[in-house]
């Protein structure tokens, strides 16, 4: 059964969250903006949705780049990946950073990002001598092949 989200508008012009499709994994996140923005080459502006959620325990959201937006315009989550934990109440807001080297604008209620919620675990994190031994053992990046 999929969990419940709650979710609390804090501007009455905020927009829900919304799937495009079908099967699709995010739900749009859009823009509460009273006017357009600019976001110029190398900036980082932080963009409100008006909204608050309530996230069941056990798992966590994720606010991910809509790939149209980024691969079309540069316009991407400037921390690649938010993390919004279950235990936080405030505004849903994204970092957004323009990757570009053009100017872009950002109009009020654009969809700007997406949130998948997704189950999390809590490791108990235990400290050990040795590590059990695997084919790749300690190779890094490129290790695997390209």
């Amino acid at each position: 059964m999929d969990p419940v989200l709650k979710v609390k508008y804090l501007d009455r012009n905020a927009v829900m969250p919304s799937f495009s499709s079908a099967s699709a994994a995010g739900a749009d996140l859009y823009a509460l903006l009273p006017s357009p923005i600019t976001i110029s080459p190398g900036e980082t502006v932080f963009v409100g949705t008006g909204i608050a959620i309530e996230i069941p325990e056990g798992y966590a959201g994720f606010v991910f780049a809509r790939s149209g937006l980024s691969t079309k315009q540069g316009i991407a989550p400037a921390n690649k990946v938010g993390v919004i934990d279950a235990d936080y109440r405030g505004e849903v807001k994204v970092a957004l950073f323009n990757h570009s080297s053009c100017p872009v604008n950002i109009e009020p209620f654009q969809r700007i990002a997406q949130l998948v919620i997704m189950p999390v675990t809590r490791p108990v994190f235990q400290q050990v001598s040795e590590l059990s031994e695997t084919e790749r053992g300690q190779g890094g990046f490129g290790s695997t092949g390209n």
